[in-house]
């Protein structure tokens, strides 16, 4: 196989290659100069860990009503009871089980292979279902989800019936096929590469919880797949771009499938954001790559070979699905005749209307172009323009931005809100502030810095010959924000903006790449393997500003790693909130921080977890630990906060039936015995 001269960590969906060789300033270099020498070392359980330092905004602890030295004045006017943590912290586990609080119950729920559509084909635990069948039943590895009650466009918002949406991020071969995936001939079998395809996208499941508190499916038209296949249409800038012309679509207008989508953003007409994320490990290009190609990590191999499917025996039409993951240019050829351009069809936020299912898909390209991890939406405001946040999910890139050119009114707001606006990446300055840099065009000083870069005849190792026009900004998005002078991040993951304060956290899961010479004060380990949450505040607490002021909200790490404000100790960490990689985050209605771990399974850690935050006292405390193996990410409550969904990815063991040899990843459902509030 091709895969033999690869890098051995491509294999790992997981694994983002460090694509970016700009010379802009690394995050852990400005963190140090903001805390400059205030860091300690302590002695941890084991080990001599370094303390690490955050300077506080105003406001989070409650009591202050600002902060002269970065102009920060106090937002958050919540009572800290009101998001009080009322439970008793679970210790770390290695049991292959879910473990949740006492007083609390947990349930595995929609397994991968669950018939939720079309002729509800049953889930065989010898993994022999067709590849038709997988596209009628839920996909693998879950991820970022969200609930949607069913009387939403009418105003309500039910807590026992709903459309659970979902990710569908990647797969496990060996699991999904009676014997892993196979090659006759050095190329695979149809069927297993059109089931592959159909274990990706987002299921759409309809759910209603009886009398007795137990959740089930509802037979209805609601439910349906989205595949790496289905049908889909592009908007934005890059609509009609001539590098996203393809045999399928000549005009650039129109894409097929949906691929490695992790988090999620809703937004605030009742529609859902799934995220494109590690999308460039899906095609092969044996030949000369682009600049587009190059700066994502596009190799001469992909994950899963699906260009190599095996055309015995099928239509023409029934092999262009399979034969656009080789996007390698044909001699004499063009983008209308092989698909030199289909990665350029991917990266993106793709909009899906649950309530509509004849509704295509669609790309919105105004949002960027990267490795999204997911979106998150700031509260929206009648008469101002719609603005939301996404993390590029790989080592040293980025933060961005989108404030859309038209306001939002209730009544008539769509996703044609998200089709024109400016996007932006940001830069985190020395003295704890930070700016948003445009990304367009029409800047001058955006575009005085593209023509220096032409100039240079480089950017970050790359030729660089100028962009064509906006459109090819969007679709060269990474190189765009090295040119403006973004500043690279430790894997910026999900995001979530307080709905009491406003402020908008993000975690930054680690950095392993991280080398001696780069350690500080503020970093003094090599490689930063733990990973820490920040967050700003944007000036005059409006979304669309063009400034922040911006702090850490914790470090990650083992017992006694210590977040410091202003020479107080606000967060020591203890056996009750170890834990490391941060990765999922969300608020939920009654204004908890939840955070979601995709780290090292090793000692003191153990199994991946989730944890509760209260924002105004920065209390921590384990609420959940998953089964061996597995990352824990996606969570949602039902508007009433009584029932919490949270999703299980790639488990190890044979959960959650330990008589079936064959893992599933699964959704999980946490309620409280006496029916109360989670978390409270």
């Amino acid at each position: 196989m091709a895969k033999h001269d690869l890098d051995p960590n491509y294999l790992d969906p997981n694994y983002e290659p460090v694509v970016n060789h700009s010379e802009n300033t690394p995050f852990h270099q400005v963190l140090a100069a903001r805390m400059q020498r205030r860091t300690v070392m302590k002695g941890t359980v084991g080990a001599a860990l370094a303390s690490v330092m955050g300077l506080g905004l105003a406001g989070c602890g409650g009591d202050s009503d600002g902060d002269s030295s970065t102009g920060t004045t106090t937002t958050n006017t919540r009572n800290p009871e009101d998001t009080a943590l009322g439970f008793k912290a679970v210790p770390v586990s290695d049991a292959n089980e879910v473990v949740v609080p006492e007083g609390y119950s947990a349930e595995a729920f929609l397994p991968w292979g669950t018939p939720i559509t079309g002729g509800y084909p049953e889930f065989r635990t010898d993994a022999s279902n067709t590849g038709e069948e997988q596209e009628q039943q839920v996909g693998m590895h879950h991820d970022g989800m969200h609930f949607f009650p069913i009387d939403l466009k009418s105003g309500g918002s039910s807590s026992t019936e709903g459309l659970l949406v979902m990710n569908h991020e990647y797969i496990n071969q060996k699991a999904l096929h009676p014997a892993g995936a196979t090659y006759v001939n050095g190329l695979r079998p149809a069927d297993e590469v059109r089931k592959e395809i159909a274990a990706h996208g987002v299921s759409i499941v309809h759910i209603k919880q009886d009398s007795n508190g137990t959740w089930d499916i509802v037979m209805s038209d609601y439910n349906r797949r989205i595949t790496g296949g289905t049908e889909m249409d592009i908007s934005g800038p890059a609509r009609g771009f001539s590098k996203l012309a393809t045999p399928f679509s000549t005009d650039g207008t129109a894409t097929r499938g949906t691929l490695n989508n992790c988090s999620m953003g809703p937004t605030p007409w009742g529609t859902y954001l799934a995220a494109e994320e590690n999308w460039h490990g899906y095609f092969a290009n044996s030949g000369e790559r682009t600049k587009e190609q190059t700066r994502h990590g596009v190799g001469s191999s992909s994950r899963y070979d699906w260009e190599l499917a095996d055309p015995n025996g099928l239509l023409d039409a029934e092999y262009d699905q399979y034969k656009r993951f080789d996007v390698t240019p044909v001699e004499g050829g063009s983008a209308a005749t092989d698909y030199r351009n289909e990665a350029n069809t991917f990266g993106y936020l793709v909009e899906i209307d649950p309530f509509v299912p004849e509704k295509k898909p669609v790309k919105r390209t105004a949002l960027g172009r990267f490795g999204h991890e997911g979106v998150i939406f700031a509260p929206v405001e009648e008469g101002k323009p719609v603005v939301c946040y996404s993390g590029d999910d790989s080592r040293f890139e980025y933060i961005y931005k989108f404030v859309s050119d038209q306001p939002y009114y209730s009544d008539t707001a769509n996703g044609s809100l998200l089709d024109s606006g400016t996007l932006y990446v940001a830069r985190f300055n020395n003295d704890g502030t930070g700016e948003w840099l445009p990304l367009s065009l029409e800047d001058a000083n955006f575009k005085a810095k593209v023509d220096a870069a032409v100039a240079r005849g480089v950017v970050g190792g790359i030729d660089f010959e100028g962009f064509e026009n906006q459109a090819d900004v969007i679709v060269n998005t990474r190189l765009a924000a090295d040119i403006a002078g973004a500043t690279p991040m430790d894997r910026p993951e999900w995001g979530a903006v307080d709905p009491v304060s406003g402020e908008v956290y993000f975690t930054l899961t680690n950095n392993d790449e991280r080398l001696d010479s780069q350690t500080n004060a503020a970093n003094p380990v090599a490689g930063n393997t733990t990973g820490h949450i920040i967050r700003w505040s944007e000036a005059g607490n409006d979304h669309s500003a063009m400034s922040f002021d911006w702090d850490i909200f914790v470090f990650a790490g083992e017992q006694g790693t210590e977040t410091v404000v202003d020479d107080e100790v606000i967060v020591s960490l203890t056996d009750d909130n170890i834990f490391n990689s941060p990765d999922g985050l969300w608020f939920d209605y009654n204004g908890r921080l939840w955070i979601q771990t995709d780290g090292s399974d090793a000692a003191p850690y153990e199994n991946n977890m989730m944890l509760a935050a209260n924002p105004v006292t920065r209390e921590i405390k384990r609420f959940f630990v998953g089964p061996v193996g597995c990352e824990v990410t996606g969570v949602v409550t039902t508007p009433d906060t009584k029932t919490m969904f949270v999703n299980i990815q790639h488990p190890d063991g044979y959960w959650p039936n330990a008589n079936v040899e064959r893992p599933r990843d699964a959704t999980v459902i946490v309620t409280r015995n006496d029916g109360g509030v989670i978390g409270a």
